[in-house]
């Protein structure tokens, strides 16, 4: 799926993403300022997060109550080493039922399962997002 949005267009675009999802691990690729985090907050809020959607840059992880079950949002940029997420547990919170979000996924690459969700997100020259998924 692809789309090409703006910020005003994020309700719909969140609504899109969710409604095209297969599995419940969601890979978020992009430089630094594209949107990610933004992104990931609409879709919480469409999921009926209720509390204050923050970036997890410097806890790693933040942990949320949606509507039908829990949603963990992960910001790798900051760690050096894969073996950091073992220090938090990483592989436990992939073998809950909850929403898994990551951000700079590309740090843990190895810890991955196969069966995830990859959305990368490009600004444009136009000030508009492309978001692709696969």
């Amino acid at each position: 799926m692809n789309i090409t949005y703006t910020l005003n267009d994020l309700a719909k675009t969140a609504k899109q993403v969710i409604g095209s999802l297969s599995h419940n691990i969601l890979l978020f690729d992009g430089d630094m300022g594209v949107g990610k985090t933004t992104l990931i907050k609409e879709i919480c809020l469409q999921l009926g997060v209720q509390d204050v959607i923050t970036s997890p840059t410097y806890s790693l992880v933040n942990e949320y109550k949606g509507t039908s079950k829990k949603i963990y949002h992960f910001d790798f940029y900051r760690i050096q080493e894969e073996e950091e997420a073992f220090d938090i547990g990483f592989e436990e919170y992939l073998d809950s039922d909850a929403w898994i979000f990551i951000e700079w996924p590309e740090k843990i690459i190895n810890l991955l399962p196969e069966k995830t969700i990859k959305i990368e997100i490009k600004l444009l020259d136009n000030g508009k997002r492309a978001l692709s998924m696969h």
